[in-house]
């Protein structure tokens, strides 16, 4: 289990650059779900999809919140959007 952060300027999302005093302000602004924070802060949706991040996340709303880690709903995961070209749709046969 992942602890929570407490330096402030430690960086919890790495893909986002979002640090833990961003997270806390976003729980302290009344966030009490791992969704909120993500839409608050935008962290968990870089390019690892909040794998390294979401834990320590859950871990701090957990303890600013008092709510147990077993209750809070984890993410809602998206596969990453990728680019693709019209040429590739194209030669789709449908």
């Amino acid at each position: 289990m992942e602890q929570s952060v407490d330096a402030p300027r430690c960086v919890v999302c790495r893909c986002m650059e979002i640090d833990a005093e961003r997270i806390q302000q976003a729980i302290d602004d009344g966030a009490r779900t791992v969704n909120d924070v993500k839409l608050r802060t935008a962290s968990g949706m870089g390019l690892c999809q909040g794998i390294y991040c979401m834990p320590t996340i859950a871990a701090t709303l957990a303890e600013r919140t008092g709510q147990s880690l077993a209750v809070l709903a984890p993410m809602t995961s998206r596969p990453p959007a990728r680019p693709i070209p019209l040429e590739a749709l194209a030669d789709l046969e449908g």
